[in-house]
């Protein structure tokens, strides 16, 4: 790779990385092409040389935020170790992750924004949402896939409620109460087993 194409991919490296952030502070709409290439110390006419469109910047600044959000739930995980669903369900349903939309699951920071977008950058999300599910699927040992949308659909939107209850003990209350069913489920799929 020459200079030149070291440099633009840098460039554009810089882009996701400022538009994933924000995206999942803010939203899918807070995305402005000329303040993001501002942030990015680029020109707005060079916008065009990474991106086809801003539909494409948003499908792959989500791209990029849904990947980031998933490789910090990794991470949390004890080294060499396999995370347990209790601990998943706890870490997912915390005070310290819904406080912090811009690195925790863009899936619950961006779900209606994208469910209003186009179907392009919908379509990022979709793949996404199906390997949670059978990420819980596993976990539950569910052959009828039902309990673990059913899990999915509740941790995903607790958190999202969570977020918009003004209240921390209303907050916290939904965050528990889900959070105490969701791993009802497991323990009701293990004692069926």
């Amino acid at each position: 790779m020459g200079h030149s194409q070291a440099e633009k991919a840098q460039s554009r490296e810089r882009i996701l990385s400022e538009a994933a952030t924000q995206i999942r502070e803010a939203g899918l709409e807070s995305v402005s092409v000329g303040k993001l290439m501002k942030r990015a110390n680029l020109t707005h006419g060079g916008f065009y040389g990474h991106f086809e469109s801003r539909s494409d910047l948003l499908a792959k600044a989500l791209e990029r935020a849904l990947v980031d959000g998933e490789a910090t739930a990794r991470a949390s995980a004890e080294p060499g170790k396999r995370r347990s669903f209790a601990a998943l369900v706890r870490s997912y349903l915390s005070r310290a992750h819904r406080d912090a939309p811009e690195s925790g699951c863009a899936i619950a920071a961006l779900v209606s924004d994208v469910g209003r977008a186009e179907h392009e950058v919908r379509a990022v999300m979709t793949p996404h949402i199906e390997s949670y599910i059978e990420l819980v699927a596993g976990e539950l040992g569910e052959r009828d896939e039902s309990a673990a949308i059913a899990a999915v659909s509740a941790m995903i939107g607790a958190l999202a409620l969570s977020r918009v209850i003004v209240d921390p003990k209303r907050s916290d209350r939904i965050l528990q109460a889900v959070r105490e069913h969701v791993l009802a489920m497991q323990e009701d799929a293990s004692a069926g087993a």
